[in-house]
């Protein structure tokens, strides 16, 4: 490798004993880019980013998930994928520096080592655009539902505004907020969404508890049918995979964080990702189960709408909700960014500058909001989305990915962990976008646009 070269000082790949192969144009495009600018993060940096990631307005949808599952098949799904994606979790963090001097620092360059140059692209960036431009705009959309909530609880005799309205107001903090450079500059705002989705979280379950058991709560499949009975179930499965859709952004977090050969990053991520899962864990079980509990059937598919009173507890957790989304969605938009920068500067070759980083985040904001404003309805569509993209990239590529590089024993407890997680995410794929396509056409009978 030739002489020891002098430790980078932030970009490279962060390790003191690597000679930076790089050109000094590529230095200055990687010292550029949002997510190789900076690589200064503590553990608890990845905490909450964790946190923001994971736990997603979707917590809100889990009593109404619940309704649709059962309770038998209900908790046995919950803890599965809490078990399965903390698991492929743990093989994402393992797999960023598997190779000596090297890290990989966002989901497709490990796709590449683990498919090949070609192939490696082409199975990661599909599924995780999928992923991370239908979560920023179900987050539009998200956003300007809850603040309309807010809006509505706290004024009922004002004159109603439309959501499109919403959305914008929505959106323009975005067109503020999309200009902080990097993972660490948004830390911040991370922090606040965090704290906020826990905020969110306890008041929904706290509220129901105060409620207490509604009378005569029915606790049976709401359907008629067996078939809506089915593709209800499917649909729920979406739900969860969307409520666990962390794993799109993993690299790109841990990546942030400082690594030598005597202290790896992985060390500091994980104790991050413990963390996280524990305050995942806080967040989703006592919503998801007191809520189905507190309810049975007759809850909404987001439990704040069945909570109602009182008035100013509800128009609290909308607001905490619409702050926690302003975070969540820019964790997601970031790895976003970075692909886009990456093809002006490297394919295109365009000059890395504040007006090239200004226009091209704009466009992206901008488009995320037009697609949120016409189609609101895109709650069913996540279901549709989930499975497609979320359930690969949550639940069954880490092992993929994990089985093409290390190759472990056939029949291995490595071997056999893997093929289950696959098993059922492919499953999952499967049976989820199903549900979600047939919740699409029943909404979209009474549907106006721009509403």
């Amino acid at each position: 490798m030739g002489t020891q070269g002098p430790p980078p000082s932030n970009g490279g790949y962060g390790y003191q004993w690597q000679v930076d192969e790089r050109t000094a144009r590529e230095k200055e495009i990687d010292d550029w880019l949002p997510i190789t600018s900076s690589r200064n993060a503590k553990w608890w940096y990845s905490a909450f980013h964790n946190v923001t990631a994971m736990v997603g307005a979707g917590v809100l949808s889990l009593p109404y998930a619940m309704s649709e599952l059962g309770w038998g098949p209900g908790v046995v799904i919950l803890v599965l994928s809490w078990i399965i994606t903390l698991y492929t979790l743990w093989q994402m963090v393992e797999m960023h520096e598997m190779v000596p001097g090297k890290r990989f620092d966002r989901y497709h360059e490990l796709g590449q080592y683990a498919f090949g140059e070609k192939l490696g692209l082409y199975i990661v960036v599909p599924q995780q655009l999928v992923v991370e431009v239908g979560v920023n705009i179900v987050y539009m959309v998200t956003g300007g539902k809850s603040l309309k909530k807010f809006h509505d609880t706290v004024c009922s005799t004002c004159k109603p505004i439309k959501q499109t309205y919403f959305i914008m107001i929505f959106a323009s903090v975005h067109f503020v907020l999309s200009h902080l450079p990097n993972f660490n500059s948004i830390s911040g705002v991370s922090l606040a969404a965090a704290v906020m989705s826990l905020s969110y979280s306890t008041i929904a379950w706290g509220a129901s508890v105060d409620k207490g058991v509604r009378e005569n709560v029915d606790y049976r499949y709401k359907a008629k049918s067996t078939a809506g009975t089915v593709f209800n179930f499917f649909s729920a499965l979406g739900d969860v995979a969307f409520a666990y859709a962390g794993h799109n952004v993993v690299l790109e977090i841990q990546a942030t964080i400082p690594s030598t050969p005597e202290k790896p990053s992985k060390g500091p991520m994980w104790r991050g990702v413990i963390v996280a899962y524990i305050v995942v864990a806080l967040c989703y079980f006592p919503v998801a189960l007191i809520g189905y509990w507190m309810f049975g059937n007759s809850v909404s598919d987001n439990i704040l709408i069945t909570l109602e009173k009182p008035a100013w507890l509800i128009a609290m957790a909308n607001m905490f909700v619409v702050i926690h989304v302003i975070g969540s969605y820019q964790i997601y938009a970031m790895p976003v960014f970075d692909m886009i920068e990456t093809v002006l500067v490297k394919k295109l070759h365009f000059r890395p500058s504040f007006l090239l980083r200004f226009i091209s985040r704009n466009i992206y904001v901008a488009f995320t909001m037009f697609v949120g404003i016409t189609f609101p309805f895109f709650g069913g569509l996540l279901g549709f989305f989930g499975g497609f993209a979320f359930a690969p990239t949550t639940y069954f590529l880490p092992c993929i990915m994990w089985l093409a590089i290390y190759k472990p024993k056939r029949y291995s407890l490595s071997w056999i962990a893997n093929w289950i997680c696959i098993i059922l995410g492919v499953l999952l794929m499967v049976l989820s976008p199903i549900g979600g396509l047939r919740q699409i056409i029943l909404q979209a009978k009474d549907y106006e646009f721009y509403s």
